[in-house]
């Protein structure tokens, strides 16, 4: 008996009852969905947030008042912390070495105005002349300031693509004049579309000189400061360099922490690939136990089957079929089952993931190896599934088989 012919005949068993079958195999089909879709949207996440803190090159870190918060009692001692001024940020650019180039920013959130059009809750960001090289920022139309409009004070801005399209939906934006809570600021540059991180809008913002916000609103905000060193290899210098100003200008002990934070591109995927490697641990869990539910119910189905199909496997093994041909063919039927539940999962969670790139953006995407290895999982359950069954089949005697009603 041929391989071919053991196959066509598993295909025709399971044929005869499609609705079995297709209720057998919906814990394999949950399974497989869940890891397909859980796991392309999660490389797909991977993939956008480190696009995303590209701007964050190896050879820049940044440091801020609070730096990365990872519990409760971290926010409160940083709160405690002393804001960063622009002195603190002129002694690092004047007394670190082994700093290429050191910028600064205040932040906050203002609303922002054009003719009758108003645009609320937009990151509005006082900033240093070289912060556009720093971040290696891209224009989509206009030009970045320069140091002589920061040391003017000149009522200039770049705005992102959230605050174009609010406020300029069918105008070109450059060269007309924006207000931030009263004051005007002739735009002069918007910046490429940027998208979002960790929820949150990079186009929604405006830039000014840092002196222009300083005007308006004062320094009582803390100060980031964005450090480039030298080199990649030269960034551990830097940071030791800047933290021995800072605590020299905080009069720190030598045993006392920190009074700052240091935010690096690697740090920040550090904490996100931890959460989300959370998330996938516990959605492998669901979908390894709906995966053993579904190879259960399937061990189960085949039993069935081999006492409903006594008599057939008697005559089969009266007319030549051996033992071996036998257990092949239930073994297939058990592989085939769990094959098509593991097809029609990836098809679904394929379909999950689309549905998440077309609502989100993300650019969630199923691999070949997600595929070739979904259905590796269940065929492998099918087959361990149907090992009990094909062998009781297989060690039936073809005597009594044959008188089995």
């Amino acid at each position: 008996m041929s391989l071919i012919e053991i196959l066509r005949v598993a295909v025709s068993a399971l044929g005869a009852h499609k609705l079995r079958t297709f209720l057998t195999l919906l814990g394999v089909i949950l399974g497989v969905m869940t890891v397909v879709a859980v796991v392309s949207v999660i490389s797909g996440m991977n993939r956008y947030v480190a696009d995303s803190l590209s701007v964050l090159t190896p050879d820049l870190f940044i440091i801020t008042k609070f730096g990365i918060i990872t519990s409760r009692d971290e926010f409160f001692d940083a709160r405690k912390r002393k804001e960063f001024t622009l002195e603190d940020y002129e002694a690092i650019a004047r007394e670190c070495h082994e700093c290429a180039a050191v910028g600064a920013q205040y932040s906050a959130s203002k609303s922002v105005t054009y003719g009758n059009r108003r645009l609320a809750d937009v990151q509005f960001n006082g900033t240093t002349a070289n912060v556009d090289r720093l971040f290696k920022f891209d224009m989509d139309a206009g030009r970045w300031f320069t140091q002589t409009e920061v040391d003017h004070a000149e009522a200039v801005a770049v705005i992102g693509y959230d605050v174009k399209d609010e406020l300029f939906p069918r105008l070109d934006p450059i060269g007309r004049t924006i207000k931030i809570e009263g004051r005007p600021y002739k735009v002069i540059g918007l910046q490429t579309k940027r998208g979002s991180l960790f929820g949150q809008s990079q186009d929604s913002e405006v830039n000014v000189p840092i002196t222009a916000y300083r005007k308006q609103f004062g320094g009582r905000r803390s100060l980031d400061v964005f450090v480039k060193a030298s080199s990649p290899q030269r960034v551990v210098l830097a940071e030791d360099e800047v933290r021995a100003i800072i605590r020299a200008r905080r009069n720190t002990p030598f045993q006392g922490k920190d009074p700052f934070g240091i935010v690096t591109g690697d740090a920040v995927m550090t904490i996100y690939r931890s959460i989300t490697i959370g998330l996938f641990a516990v959605m492998v869990l669901i979908s390894g136990i709906s995966l053993v539910v579904g190879g259960i119910v399937i061990a189960n189905i085949m039993l069935v089957s081999v006492t409903e199909r006594t008599r057939e496997i008697g005559v089969r093994m009266a007319l030549g079929a051996r033992k071996s041909h036998v257990l092949m063919q239930f073994l297939l039927e058990s592989a085939l089952m769990s094959s098509s539940g593991g097809a029609i999962g990836i098809l679904i969670g394929a379909g999950v993931a689309a549905l998440v790139t077309t609502m989100t953006g993300l650019p969630a995407r199923v691999t070949p190896f997600l595929v070739a290895m979904s259905l590796g999982v269940a065929a492998g359950v099918g087959l361990l599934a149907g090992i009990v069954p094909s062998v009781r089949a297989s060690n039936l005697a073809p005597v009594d088989a044959l008188r089995s009603e």
